[in-house]
This record gives structure tokens, C-alpha cells and sequence, in this order.
């Protein structure tokens, strides 16, 4: 049910994007009840300039190793499970792979679950 984005800089390696969304995945199934397999991703590097954010917000300051995550997926998370995850997310690429917690932003969008057809132009969770 989830689809993940992940927005990175042309600059950081070509395995780093792979990396991350392999730690997102493994968040999303131990901390916010993600099915085995339901992995659906795209991973796109942009040049500088189109990755645009400001140098710092809300006290957090950015730096040339931003990576922006949106994540769509069904309602119904509690507050606590999304600040467990949000946590997990920036706490692993930190230790894993050397990112910035600071510089990990994460959306969430959440929707309902007949917004969702995987295939056969089928409503599957309806």
C-alpha cells in the first residue's frame, strides 16, 4: 500500500538511493504494519538546483545532502507510530549509510484505501 519517493542530489553515489529505499522498507514493515513485499518505490536524483530547500526551517539546517522522502499510504497510523518511524528512518540512514539525520525530510500522504489499484485496473481494497 505505500508508495515511497525518494528525491536525492546526482551528487551522492548511484547506490545510495537503492540503499535508502531498502531501510525505508524495512522501517515501514517493523514500525507502521507494512505488509511483507508491498514495496513500491521510485527514486529519482536531481542536479542542485532542482533539489530547492531552504538553508534551514524550524531550526533544522540543511545541508548539500538533503534527501526528501513522501510517502503515500492507507490512513490510520497513530501519532506515536508515525514518530516511531520518522525517528527510525532518520536514526538508520544516519548510522547505515552516514546521512544527516538533519537532512532527512520525510511526508507523509495519507489516503483512503480505495485510492489504490495495483493492477487489472481493479480496486483491490475495496
Amino acid at each position: 500500500m505505500p508508495f515511497v519517493r525518494i528525491e536525492l542530489s546526482d551528487a551522492s553515489p548511484e547506490t545510495l538511493g537503492p540503499a535508502i529505499g531498502d531501510l525505508i522498507y524495512q522501517a515501514m514493515t517493523e514500525t507502521i504494519n507494512v505488509p511483507k513485499d508491498d514495496k513500491f518505490q521510485v527514486i529519482t536524483r536531481h542536479a542542485a538546483q532542482d533539489l530547492v530547500h531552504p538553508k534551514s526551517y524550524l531550526g533544522v539546517e540543511y545541508s548539500a545532502g538533503f534527501v526528501l522522502i513522501q510517502i503515500t499510504l492507507n490512513q490510520g497510523r497513530t501519532i506515536e507510530m508515525k514518530k516511531a518511524f520518522y525517528k527510525r528512518v532518520a536514526d538508520d540512514l544516519h548510522e547505515k549509510l552516514g546521512i544527516r539525520r538533519e537532512d532527512v525530510f520525510i511526508n507523509l500522504v495519507e489516503v483512503m484505501k480505495e485510492n489504490w489499484s495495483f493492477g487489472n485496473g481493479e480496486m483491490q481494497y475495496a
